[in-house]
């Protein structure tokens, strides 16, 4: 009887203790569920308001679907505007800062992760340190600069002055500490050079790092105001964040005109984080179990 008693215990236990488990898994999911509603409704209105007339869209009580799809905000954002130009320039930036700032960071990375040279370690906090300063605390010496190179209303000006990102360089050293020295010695003994050893060996290793700084950089750079504000003044080179808030201005306050550019404009980077999710959230986990 006693042991009879003793099994029933524990039986029930582990029963109390699924149950326990699957509450909390449920509350969680639930949580989880919420916050995505609650962050997509904004986009779901932006997108759906861009197919009112601007009459519809303030309309009271306001409606959640448009009465017929008003193709008209589109067809006026490619007809009387600049956007296909504008969507160009913030590709053509925001794809070139990302495979150059990809190129130089995990190059400084591997530096600091796999030689041994001279103030090695001074160097690197300077770079850390360099992290922590507010850019507007480097806004005006980097507009003299770029002023005095001749960058001021061109390409250049939007890319090279963040092609070597502290955090970037940071999280390829980080993830580069990771592969094993044994093979880059391999690589040596070998006859490869060091280039060849780092494209060959090291980069291959780092394609889940890798899709977490493309995002990052990626999503930087397509977000970036302040700076196309202050060294882009020729229409013709605005980039998307200093575009849409021109259509305010010479184009009239047109707010369906504004959503259908804006919704266009969120594309990219929904796109690219759908296409590297599985690399993203395997780099994440990889950077979080590193000791």
């Amino acid at each position: 009887m006693l042991a009879r008693a003793t099994v029933d215990t524990k039986t029930i236990r582990s029963r109390r203790l699924q149950w326990t488990r699957a509450g909390v898994i449920t509350v969680a999911n639930v949580i989880l569920f919420a916050g995505v509603i609650v962050i997509a409704i904004p986009y779901i209105f932006m997108i759906l308001d861009s197919l009112k007339p601007q009459t519809e869209i303030f309309s009271f009580p306001p409606t959640f679907l448009p009465s017929q799809p008003y193709l008209t905000n589109y067809q006026k954002l490619f007809g009387e505007t600049l956007y296909l130009r504008w969507y160009l320039n913030t590709v053509i930036v925001a794809v070139s800062r990302t495979l150059l700032s990809l190129l130089l960071c995990t190059l400084a990375g591997y530096a600091f992760a796999k030689y041994e040279f001279r103030f090695k370690k001074p160097m690197f906090i300077f770079v850390i340190a360099t992290f922590t300063l507010p850019f507007e605390v480097i806004l005006v010496p980097l507009y003299q600069l770029t002023q005095a190179l001749g960058w001021i209303n061109t390409y250049w000006v939007l890319i090279v002055p963040f092609a070597a990102d502290a955090f970037i360089i940071f999280l390829a050293r980080q993830y580069i500490l990771a592969v094993p020295t044994e093979l880059i010695e391999a690589g040596r003994m070998d006859g490869a050079g060091e280039l060849t050893i780092f494209f060959q060996i090291v980069m291959p290793l780092l394609k889940p790092a890798l899709a977490v700084m493309s995002i990052l950089v990626f999503n930087n750079a397509w977000n970036d105001f302040l700076w196309p504000l202050i060294v882009i003044s020729d229409e013709k080179l605005f980039v998307l964040n200093l575009a849409l808030p021109s259509l305010t201005g010479p184009y009239g306050n047109e707010y369906g005109l504004i959503l259908a550019g804006a919704s266009l404009a969120s594309l990219p980077v929904i796109l690219l984080f759908v296409f590297l999710q599985r690399q993203f959230i395997e780099g994440l986990m990889a950077g979080a179990l590193k000791t």
